[in-house]
């Protein structure tokens, strides 16, 4: 038997710290890679509002330019912290690359994204848009909208709510009356001059205030002054200057950060308490967070704004105001759910001129070829335009009763007609129309009636269907990649302004992304855009 030859064992060249070919950066990076799609549109984005943010002097600063390139590509490789960011660019080639080897520590990092860019996100962002648009990703012909909640960097269980607020405000009013009552009972003094009056600065029965109290704590404190002994009224005076008064400012303190919302977080006040979407229904537990808006083209980010708000009807209005002073005009077309289908809403889309396929809450119900049972509606009445009456299911009329004027938070008025039943006493259907001891009412706003059968005939035609059909595609596609894909779902900076600055840079990230994922389709294609993105040289010197 032949003995098998022992063969030679070749390896690759393993020549550790010898200089080898490519010394250049360059040579690494793929040509139609993510980072180079981030190098080439920032380089071709006017960053006048960036460069204005640095006033000279002093030492030299990083590149503004390198510093947002940085950022957004990190945020495409789901890396928020500005730890892992620095850590990047001392180790990943494509940091190294993008950074032309700068390495600006966390510190740099973070006080750039959250000091540098500050009141000026909106417009860079608005140069990513119109980037999009020259380029022909983005038509501005159909504008997507919905909302979603992202948790704030804010301690769950520590919250101020309004209604707590409210009570415990009340509470030390009565107190603090009680207390007054007290003092012009065992002071003779003040009880010649006031008789069986309340203090004159506390303006009778009238509401407590900060600025009252302090003045009614110096009158008395003249009091003392003149009769030092008084060991009664000098204990009531410490009661009211060192717990009521101290209570009482911050409850109007805590009144001022509210507002109109139902509740803050102490730790970040712009935030809202709210259900986060995925949260078990019955054991979830509000959170301080966002509502963040955004609308979609082509499941490319056209607009975004925050609120700290939970329902979606209030914040349409805002949101497309912010999006026209930031492009100019408003989109051809506007797409959303249910929840922004206010008459408000509608009044607006239609004095901007914007075809609305905006859903109302009763749509769907009124699409079903079976009908629910349930109470009558207000559909399964018939209206008498001759008589302005309404005849119920029963053949029984309700007669106008009055109008009332809602004003909306922004000052918009709906007017609402009110009409009753004259008697419901014996009617069969009762059941099935009322529950309370009266006769049966409606409410009405002939307006919103007009805009939601206008808004139905939109949804209802073709186009309107093709619409609706995309929206769940578009914007819930472009929710699922950044909270779920990316794994972003709580905001690291505190504030709105902050938060703001980072759901900005995350858009920015999510659009480059996406168009980098274009530019990997069949050459054609490309002719919208360079095949090769090279960056042009960054100015130097100090800013």
């Amino acid at each position: 038997m032949k003995k098998k030859k022992s063969q030679h064992v070749v390896f690759k060249p393993y020549l550790q710290g010898q200089l080898q070919l490519p010394t250049d950066l360059e040579e690494l990076i793929p040509a139609q890679h993510v980072v180079r799609v981030v190098d080439g549109a920032i380089e071709r984005m006017d960053l006048t509002p960036l460069l204005r943010q640095y006033k000279g002097g002093g030492t030299s600063s990083y590149h503004p330019k390198m510093m947002l390139k940085v950022l957004v590509y990190a945020y495409t490789q789901r890396i928020y912290s500005s730890r892992q960011i620095a850590k990047g660019l001392r180790e990943n080639v494509y940091f190294m690359w993008l950074s032309g080897l700068n390495r600006p520590d966390f510190r740099t990092i973070n006080r750039f994204r959250s000091s540098v860019m500050r009141g000026i996100m909106e417009e860079v962002f608005s140069g990513v848009v119109r980037l999009l648009i020259e380029e022909g990703y983005v038509k501005l012909e159909q504008y997507f909208l919905d909302g979603t909640k992202i948790e704030a960097n804010a301690n769950r269980h520590r919250a101020v709510w309004a209604k707590n607020t409210r009570r415990y405000k009340r509470q030390v009013q009565e107190k603090i009356r009680t207390l007054l009552d007290e003092i012009e009972r065992v002071n003779e003094a003040e009880n010649e001059e006031y008789g069986d009056r309340d203090l004159e600065e506390m303006g009778g029965h009238g509401p407590i205030d900060a600025e009252k109290l302090e003045k009614t704590i110096q009158e008395l404190n003249e009091i003392l002054k003149q009769d030092p002994k008084d060991k009664k009224l000098a204990k009531a005076v410490r009661t009211l200057e060192r717990d009521y008064l101290p209570r009482q400012k911050n409850y109007e303190e805590q009144e001022r950060k509210l507002g109109e919302r139902n509740s803050y977080a102490k730790t970040d006040e712009d935030a809202t308490m709210m259900r986060m979407k995925g949260d078990p229904p019955k054991r979830s537990q509000p959170k301080p967070g966002y509502n963040v808006q955004i609308g979609t083209e082509s499941e490319f980010v056209v607009g975004y704004s925050l609120h700290p708000r939970p329902g979606d009807t209030n914040c349409l209005v805002p949101h497309l105001e912010a999006l026209k002073g930031q492009l100019g005009r408003l989109p051809k077309n506007v797409i959303a759910d249910a929840g922004y289908g206010s008459e408000e809403n509608y009044a607006y889309l239609e004095g901007e001129e914007v075809k609305t396929y905006v859903k109302y809450n009763t749509f769907d119900r009124e699409q079903r070829k079976t009908r629910r049972r349930g109470m009558f509606q207000e559909d399964d009445f018939v209206y008498d335009a001759e008589q302005d009456e309404w005849v119920c299911p029963a053949e029984r009329r309700l007669t106008y009763r009055h109008t009332e004027l809602h004003p909306t938070e922004s000052g918009y008025v709906i007017e609402r007609r009110h009409y009753e039943c004259e008697d419901c006493g014996r009617c069969p259907l009762r059941s099935q129309c009322t529950r309370g001891e009266g006769n049966r009412q409606l409410v009405v706003s002939f307006e919103l009636k007009r805009m939601r059968a206008q808004a139905r005939e939109n949804l209802l035609s073709e186009q309107g269907k093709a619409l609706r059909s995309r929206r769940g595609v578009e914007v819930e596609g472009v929710f699922g990649r950044l909270k779920h894909n990316w794994g972003f779902r709580r905001f690291l900076l505190r504030g709105q302004e902050k938060v703001q600055i980072e759901w900005g840079l995350l858009c920015i990230a999510h659009n480059l992304a996406k168009l980098a994922a274009a530019l990997e389709r069949p050459l054609s294609f490309l002719l919208h855009w360079p095949h090769t993105l090279k960056p042009t040289r960054a100015a130097e010197g100090s800013f």
